[in-house]
């Protein structure tokens, strides 16, 4: 069964990690050539496989391999595309890795054979480099790049081919290794909890699950500096020349406003996801939300939920993330459960203010959980008490929260009235 370590990858000195950029910065370059290339024929009805030989023009500072890998990662990217648009979906060609003005996406891709991995008390990664970096690094023939790991993989098995990139949010290059694991207990009849998922922009993911946890990820502060930047877009373009219609800083902060909200969206998928695996989940529900998406009319709620949120791209990102623990995604209709009273029942009844829903039964209940709940128990027989929630602040690296006497620093307690 597949699975995907991430880990984050330090250079050991200020020239390893220009090489480093250098290296990622070429490839990129590579990336991109080949792309347009095959846009242009593509767009002119030529054949995109007919293209210049960019393995030798980037063996130099990439290395063969390396090179090769990059140009087989573009034909399989351009082979789905053919293969939507005959399955008649709708889907762009393959695109850039950014531009030199604006600035690349600095990532590579390295052969599974091309690269050691060693893990322990002083974990490193040992990467291939071209003849001519190695010249200018002052590198020998045989030599390699190595680089420190911070964190120990989770995963052991046959390696897969290395992604490597540079996460220009936290300031980190980052690594993504797939691996060929031997089965999981997610795929034995042990592991069949289920857990629901209640999706918005206040709080952009409340969870429960059969197991009877409850997990709360919130999204204020997200969503307010997604809105600042967008101002601030706006401001800019504002004073633009007739006829302009962007320039180099408002591009700047489009691809940052994508970034941040991105890397906060990846790292609370992989968070709630390894919880569910530890907690024996094989099953997440997630509400449809395609009506709601196109009746809002507020506007504040439509920057949440289209721009800010971007709901149908986080599915694809949870589908594929627990696909790696085997854990299936199924999408149901969650009509009422925002409305719905856990204690009686009664969706007539109840009022919700911001955070908090109350019903005239006497409850009173935090009113994303409580429709996780609600969601839930549509699905399942799940009749155990719940417990205490966890509730998760995003610190721009990783879901925290304050830490509180008793408490553990990445969880802090929602109000436990919540149930009562």
């Amino acid at each position: 069964m597949r699975r995907t370590n991430t880990f984050v990858v330090r250079p050991r000195s200020e020239q390893d990690a220009e090489l480093l950029h250098d290296l990622l910065d070429a490839s990129a370059s590579l990336w991109n050539e080949l792309t347009y290339e095959r846009r242009q024929n593509y767009f002119e009805g030529k054949s995109v496989w007919d293209t210049d030989d960019y393995r030798k023009q980037y063996v130099g500072v990439l290395g063969s391999a390396t090179a090769q890998q990059l140009i087989r990662k573009s034909k399989s990217a351009w082979k789905s595309f053919f293969s939507l648009k005959e399955k008649g979906k709708q889907c762009s060609p393959p695109g850039y890795w950014g531009n030199e003005d604006d600035g690349r996406t600095l990532q590579t891709c390295i052969r599974n054979d091309q690269y050691t991995l060693e893990t322990g008390d002083r974990s490193r990664l040992e990467i291939p480099v071209g003849e001519e970096l190695k010249e200018e690094y002052g590198l020998g023939y045989t030599e390699r790049l190595r680089l420190e790991v911070a964190g120990d993989p989770k995963w052991d098995g046959e390696q897969g081919r290395l992604e490597l990139f540079y996460d220009e949010t936290s300031d980190q290059f980052r690594a993504f290794q797939p691996v060929t694991a031997e089965d999981s207990r997610l795929d034995s009849p042990l592991a069949s909890e289920e857990a629901a998922l209640d999706i918005g922009a206040n709080n952009l993911v409340a969870c429960t699950t059969t197991t009877g946890q409850q997990y709360l990820y919130e999204g204020r502060d997200l969503f307010e500096r997604f809105r600042d930047t967008t101002r601030e877009i706006a401001r800019l373009q504002s004073k633009l020349r007739d006829g302009r219609y962007s320039s180099n800083r408002i591009r700047q902060l489009f691809r940052q406003r994508t970034r941040r909200r991105d890397h906060a969206q990846n790292a609370l998928v992989r968070d709630l996801v390894e919880r569910l695996y530890n907690d024996g989940v094989s099953t997440v529900f997630v509400g449809d939300l395609t009506d709601v998406l196109e009746t809002h009319w507020s506007v504040r709620t439509n920057a949440k939920t289209h721009n800010f949120w971007a709901f149908r791209a986080f599915i694809d990102r949870l589908a594929c993330t627990a696909e790696e623990y085997g854990i299936s995604v199924k999408v149901r209709s969650e009509a009422w459960t925002t409305q719905t009273c856990p204690n009686c029942g009664s969706i007539t009844d109840t009022i919700r203010h911001q955070d908090t829903l109350t019903c005239s039964c006497g409850f009173e209940g935090h009113a994303d959980l409580v429709a996780s709940e609600s969601f839930l128990r549509r699905q399942t027989n799940v009749t155990r008490p719940m417990a205490r929630p966890v509730r998760f602040e995003w610190d721009d690296h990783e879901w925290s929260g304050k830490s509180y006497p008793h408490e553990s620093p990445k969880e802090v307690r929602t109000d436990q009235s919540i149930h009562g």
